[in-house]
């Protein structure tokens, strides 16, 4: 089953204290990209979420992961005295007053006013144990992503199929026509030959004359072409229904299906044959659009 890049999917869960969401964005990219963004306290798993992601979401694309976390904080703080800066600082307060005959109005909230009296210690909570939480959010979160790959990718299989199609019909009105076309051929240029030879009085050499038309109308043959288009056609059908990643598979089978089509092109000399050529190169181009977006 085909797989789109392009998906959102949403996670989350109530856990002791704390509810903990997980988001997964994606859209399509010939590598795999992972942006992580996490609360500061959790940066030590990012790795680890990167490495999960890729063996089990997206092995190829660019993945945006937000991990919020909310509840109780993961920082706790205290608020304790700079005695050294505080003895100093009301030393320095007195002799103002002193020397300056100042009104005595040194209180509590006046010395609190300057920050620097108080420091604020900050103690990380240990979140080692929160990432089999995470984990679990993100198995959520890749299930609804997941459910949009594949919806997408079924849409865009059966379109696939539909232009595979378009160009099956196509390929068969080319080997129709190219039959006509050798025969005409291979008329023409006998016809030819013989006046030619008439011209200048000699008698032809049936032989010959039939050797020539039929290398001449073997060189412009297609059916080998034709038969390794079909070959590739029913390589695409299996690949569509495979289990596995399939975008490179199937874009290297399209530059396959567009090197046999250039080939029938630069062959015939039909308009109408080269007209199928053109319509079969804007399939096999609307096509390609869409395997960019196959993982």
């Amino acid at each position: 089953m085909l797989k789109s890049m392009t998906a959102f999917g949403r996670g989350q869960i109530e856990w002791e204290d704390k509810t903990i969401t997980v988001e997964l964005r994606s859209v399509n990219s010939r590598y795999f990209d992972c942006n992580v963004k996490l609360p500061r306290a959790y940066a030590m798993f990012e790795d680890k979420i990167k490495t999960h992601l890729q063996k089990n979401v997206l092995s190829r694309g660019k993945l945006d992961v937000s991990v919020s976390v909310q509840g109780k904080g993961t920082t706790v703080s205290s608020v304790a005295l700079d005695e050294e800066y505080l003895t100093g600082y009301l030393a320095a307060l007195a002799r103002l007053r002193d020397e300056y005959g100042l009104k005595d109005d040194i209180s509590v909230m006046k010395v609190a006013e300057n920050r620097d009296v108080f420091t604020v210690v900050k103690t990380e909570e240990d979140v080692s144990e929160d990432y089999a939480r995470i984990e679990e959010v993100m198995a959520l979160a890749a299930a609804d992503h997941s459910a949009m790959r594949c919806a997408e990718g079924e849409r865009i299989a059966k379109d696939l199929t539909e232009k595979v199609e378009n160009i099956r019909a196509l390929a068969r009105k080319i080997a129709a026509r190219s039959e006509e076309e050798i025969v005409l051929y291979r008329e023409k240029l006998e016809g030819r030959l013989r006046t030619v030879l008439a011209e200048h009085a000699l008698a032809p050499d049936e032989g010959r004359v039939l050797t020539e038309c039929a290398i001449m109308a073997d060189r412009l043959a297609v059916d080998e072409e034709l038969v390794r288009l079909d070959s590739h056609f029913a390589a695409f059908a299996e690949i569509l229904k495979a289990k596995e990643p399939a975008g490179r598979k199937l874009d290297f089978l399209m530059q396959e299906m567009n090197r046999e089509t250039n080939t029938i092109g630069s062959k015939c000399s039909s308009s109408v044959i080269a007209a199928h050529v053109v319509d079969i190169k804007c399939e096999l181009e609307k096509i390609r659009e869409q395997i960019q977006n196959i993982e």
